[in-house]
C-alpha cells in the first residue's frame, strides 16, 4: 500500500504522533476556553444527552458530505473537533459519574481529567497503529463518518441495555474509537488544507 507515494508501512510513526499531538493541542484549547465561558456545566449531562449530542455532530458531517454544502457557518472540521470533545467529556462521565451540583468543580481537576483521558485514548491509537500499519491513511474521510455513526448506534443501543454488552466492547472503547477516528479526520483534512493543526 502507497500513501501519498510512500509505503504506508515505512511511515514516520513520529510524524503521526505529532500530527495527533497537535489536533488534541487545538481541542484541548477549545475545550478549556469553552469551561471558561460556560464552567463545566456539561458535568449534569448523562452519558446518553452526550451520545445523542455526538450523533447530531456526525450526523452533520455527513449530512454535508452527501448535500457539498451548507447553510450554517460551522464546518466539518468544526464537527470533528467537537467529536473530539464530547467523546472526552462522555468518558469523564461514565467514570466520574452525573453531578447534580457543579458549584464545587475544580477546573483544574477537570483538566486534569481530560489529559488523563486523551493519553489513555492515545495510548490506545499508538497501539492499534502499530498492529494495523497506518492502515487509516488509506480510507476516505466520509468513511471515519459512517463508522462514527456505527459507533454510536452501538453505544445507544448499550444504553438501551443498561450498559451491558455480552461479547462487544463497552461504551469506553466505542468512545475512544470515535475520538480516534475524528482526530484521523482531522488530520486528513489538514493535508488537504481543510483544517490547521498548527
Amino acid at each position: 500500500m502507497t500513501y501519498n507515494g510512500i509505503f504506508v508501512k515505512n511511515f514516520d510513526l513520529s510524524n503521526t504522533i505529532e500530527q495527533y499531538n497537535q489536533v488534541i493541542n487545538k481541542a484541548k484549547s477549545l475545550f478549556i476556553n469553552k469551561n471558561k465561558d460556560y464552567g463545566p456545566t456539561w458535568r449534569v449531562l448523562r452519558p446518553s444527552s452526550l451520545t445523542d449530542q455526538l450523533y447530531i455532530k456526525a450526523a452533520r458531517i455527513r449530512s454535508l458530505e452527501i448535500k457539498g454544502n451548507q447553510l450554517v457557518e460551522d464546518s466539518i472540521s468544526d464537527e470533528y473537533m467537537a467529536l473530539v470533545n464530547y467523546g472526552i467529556m462522555s468518558i469523564i462521565q461514565l467514570e466520574r459519574g452525573v453531578l447534580e451540583n457543579i458549584d464545587e468543580v475544580d477546573s483544574k481537576r477537570v483538566e486534569e481529567e481530560y489529559n488523563f483521558t486523551i493519553h489513555e485514548t492515545r495510548d490506545l491509537f499508538v497501539a492499534k497503529n502499530h498492529d494495523y500499519g497506518e492502515a487509516w491513511r488509506m480510507m476516505r474521510i466520509s468513511s471515519f463518518t459512517d463508522l462514527i455513526l456505527v459507533k454510536l448506534l452501538r453505544i445507544k443501543q448499550m444504553e438501551q441495555n443498561n450498559g451491558q454488552t455480552i461479547v462487544s466492547e463497552g461504551p469506553k472503547s466505542n468512545y475512544q474509537d470515535i475520538i480516534n477516528y475524528a482526530v484521523f479526520g482531522l488530520i486528513k483534512l489538514s493535508e488537504i488544507g481543510k483544517f490547521k493543526i498548527t
